[in-house]
């Protein structure tokens, strides 16, 4: 199939230029003006529209078994429901139960990737630590092309990992010149502000956010961070949601160390108010760590990405119905952590972004393709729009308008956030 898209405003991260797109398959052909082309192909116009790289969201968890149940989206859904906003590629994260080999993991989400309709890579968890997980991220690396290692250092007792885990994992990491992606919160003090709110009598969903504080997302942002400044390995940390978490980074890459940031589009537009609706369902549906935080915050982090202190978008989209919410009826902490979002991250970033003048349309394609692209080694074939790269292009256009609404929006959870 050959595609001409005609009459359009190009935007990458870079530039901003008038030209019409020859495509082939899945492969830009040629970029300019009167472009010699098949008489056959399909032709779009994008008059008055940008055509600009399709998204990729760095974080997401397809159909993962998680708190007793499993994410409702899976590869199908999950990749379908992003296309439809503008997002063409997504990175999952292999997960592995503790003690479950790293390569039978891998072969496992692979299978259920399968069904996907769109592109597709994967970060590997390092959930505990013997000879063999060492070896299975040597092939891993070397044999499959995964680059990113990711650690959880909350959610004691289930997937974390503590300090022993984490240095072997980074040290083995930088010898194999891949990266560490770490979810920054200390699961120790979780778990102790967990029992002790349970036995103040505080069971809702009020609850979660109490449990969960900046100073736990910053304490352990910052003990990655040194960590990793110690062993010399390059960092990322997925969804920073707070001013002092961020701050870490910042004082971090003001020094020269190597540290990616990342914040959700979620956690630029909701706040911690969500926890106290009167509605228990509405309220459980906001659930998920690290939660939604007071409201200055957000203005932390739009000025975080507009600075480029924050180099990524995500979603970490792992959705749950409202009967798998109802598992945490009586107790906060085992509400499935967990909201959707990969569908409407674009719209989401253009409207409150680049609409209020908080992001240009070069720094739009940057936070939510490019920089992506070229942290984790797929630029230029993703994030990028020049002849060779991948056709994942999208027709933008500004004018448009759409209502967000659980009725129809393509996800298969029954709630948006």
């Amino acid at each position: 199939m050959s595609v001409l898209i005609k009459g359009g405003t190009v935007v990458t991260a870079d530039r901003t230029f008038r030209a019409d797109i020859y495509s082939e398959g899945e492969t830009i052909k040629a970029i300019g003006e009167n472009l010699d082309v098949p008489s056959n192909c399909e032709v779009i116009d994008a008059g008055g529209c940008y055509v600009m790289p399709g998204g990729i969201d760095p974080q997401t968890h397809m159909q993962l078994p998680f708190m007793g149940t499993n994410a409702i989206d899976d590869f199908y859904t999950g990749t379908t429901a992003m296309m439809t906003g503008g997002t063409t590629m997504l990175i999952d994260f292999v997960i592995p139960a503790p003690k479950t080999k790293l390569m039978d993991a891998f072969q496992t989400w692979k299978g259920w990737a399968e069904k996907a309709s769109a592109d597709y890579s994967f970060h590997v968890a390092i959930t505990w630590w013997d000879e063999t997980v060492k070896q299975d991220m040597k092939t891993l690396a070397t044999e499959c092309g995964v680059n990113s290692f990711k650690h959880f250092m909350a959610y004691k007792g289930a997937i974390m990992a503590d300090d022993e885990i984490l240095v072997k994992s980074f040290e083995n990491a930088r010898d194999l010149g891949t990266m560490v992606t770490v979810h920054a919160e200390n699961g120790e003090l979780v778990e102790h502000l967990q029992k002790k709110l349970l036995k103040q009598g505080i069971t809702g969903p009020e609850g979660h956010p109490l449990s969960r504080p900046p100073e736990v997302e910053a304490e352990a942002a910052q003990r990655a961070i040194r960590l990793a400044e110690m062993i010399g390995v390059p960092l990322y940390i997925v969804h920073t949601s707070s001013k002092a978490a961020l701050d870490a980074v910042i004082e971090a890459r003001l020094r020269g160390q190597i540290v990616f940031s990342e914040v959700l589009s979620q956690h630029l537009v909701v706040d911690d108010s969500v926890y106290r609706d009167k509605d228990w369902n509405t309220a459980a549906h906001y659930v998920m760590s690290p939660p939604f935080r007071p409201k200055e915050n957000q203005e932390a982090l739009w000025n975080g990405l507009q600075s480029g202190m924050i180099q990524t978008t995500a979603t970490d989209h792992c959705s749950f119905k409202t009967e798998q919410k109802q598992m945490g009826r009586n107790d906060f902490t085992k509400i499935p952590n967990g909201t959707g979002g990969l569908e409407d991250r674009m719209n989401i970033l253009w409207h409150h972004g680049v609409n209020k003048g908080r992001l240009t349309p070069n720094e739009f394609v940057a936070a939510t393709s490019t920089n992506a692209a070229k942290i984790f080694n797929i630029y230029p074939r993703k994030g990028a729009i020049i002849e060779g790269a991948d056709a994942d292009i999208i027709v933008w256009d500004p004018e448009k308008t759409k209502t967000i609404s659980a009725k129809t929006h393509h996800q298969a959870v029954d709630f948006n956030i």
